[in-house]
């Protein structure tokens, strides 16, 4: 491989955030040695961790690092220390205003059935093998976005979030789920609550506009609530999902199970910067500083960071090779764990991986 040079900001967060960053910033600089890629890497405040030392959940340093960047790698954000604080405030405002700033409308999160992980979903071992689908969702619009209020009316606490979503925006988030549905050959599954939100009456007609640039691609639309109990009763059904900001979020957590871990996600935040990338999992404190967190996410959202923001497509196959070797080796951190397993730790896995690392 070619000699190039990369700029790479990792911003670790709350919780075990700096943990997981931590592994992932030892497999870029492992690939980095092997490759004869030079990486130069920049760390920033977000979240709880910007709140404390700067007093806002994302200054403006970060924000300004993150655009000069080749890619961004996130920990995690939040924490029961900071549940008091509102509105933008909040450690969560810093991970909404990081896509913002980015223009990362699109949110990609792959969820893949392990072989060796079928034991470990509470689902039937049956139910979950072979499943590899995608979930697109929508990353800055939606009731997260919205105006907010809370307002006192006859004596009692009124509040109201807005859900509001433009032409534009759907139609850029659902030609780039076609895209990806295209690309693997599989079909799309546009989810939405049409029955009830004007919102998601307007999607549907996007959609089947959209659909006909895309003859080749079978899609379908689902009800929101509908798709959630699809996900756990057939997930083999689907493909590509994409939908809108809250949707997304919830669908993806429930697809977790498939998994066996939520600590198995990888996720890509794509659009018009840099692109940003993050295990879905939180910042999980009450095992924070305990070396017990799982990595695997953190490093496949590596993997991510290599197909989608550095080209390196080998790369990216060569980690998911490692975590799937390792993870049929035996290594399980607690949280993939059963009965009579042996379980490992952050470093123990992070290293396991790093060394069953096979690049050209």
């Amino acid at each position: 491989m070619s000699e190039k040079r990369y700029r790479i900001v990792l911003l670790p967060g709350d919780g075990i955030g700096p943990e997981v960053v931590r592994a992932g910033r030892r497999l870029i600089e492992a690939v980095a040695r092997t490759c004869g890629h030079e990486v130069e890497f920049e760390e920033r405040l977000i979240g709880g961790a910007a709140i404390d030392a700067r007093g806002e959940p994302l200054p403006g340093e970060t924000v300004e690092a993150a655009r000069r960047a080749d890619a961004v790698l996130l920990g995690a954000v939040g924490g029961p220390k900071w549940d008091g604080l509102g509105g933008d405030r909040r450690p969560e405002a810093g991970l909404l205003g990081i896509r913002k700033a980015l223009g990362a409308y699109a949110n990609l999160r792959p969820v893949r059935a392990w072989a060796p992980l079928l034991t470990a979903s509470t689902l039937r071992p049956e139910a979950v093998e072979g499943v590899d689908l995608l979930i697109v969702r929508e990353l800055t619009g939606g009731l997260y976005f919205g105006k907010k209020r809370r307002e006192r009316e006859n004596g009692h606490t009124r509040v109201v979030d807005e859900m509001v979503y433009t032409t534009p925006e759907i139609e850029r988030i659902v030609r780039l789920g076609f895209e990806a549905a295209r690309k693997a050959g599989k079909s799309l599954t546009s989810v939405d609550k049409a029955n009830v939100l004007e919102s998601s009456r307007h999607w549907r007609e996007v959609v089947e506009r959209v659909a006909a640039e895309y003859p080749d691609v079978p899609y379908t639309h689902m009800l929101v609530d509908n798709c959630a109990m699809q996900l756990v009763r057939d997930p083999r059904r689907f493909g590509v999902i994409v939908t809108e900001n809250m949707f997304g979020d919830i669908l993806s957590d429930e697809a977790a199970v498939l998994t066996g871990s939520i600590g198995m996600l990888p996720s890509a935040s794509l659009g018009e910067g840099p692109g940003l990338y993050e295990p879905v999992h939180g910042s999980a404190p009450d095992i924070a500083g305990r070396g017990a967190a799982n990595p695997l996410g953190t490093m496949l959202s590596v993997a991510l960071m290599y197909q989608f923001s550095l080209d390196e497509p080998a790369v990216s196959s060569a980690i998911v090779d490692a975590v799937d070797r390792v993870l049929g080796e035996g290594f399980r951190t607690a949280d993939l764990a059963r009965p009579g397993d042996r379980v490992c730790g952050t470093e123990e896995m992070t290293g396991a991986v790093l060394e069953r690392l096979r690049l050209t």
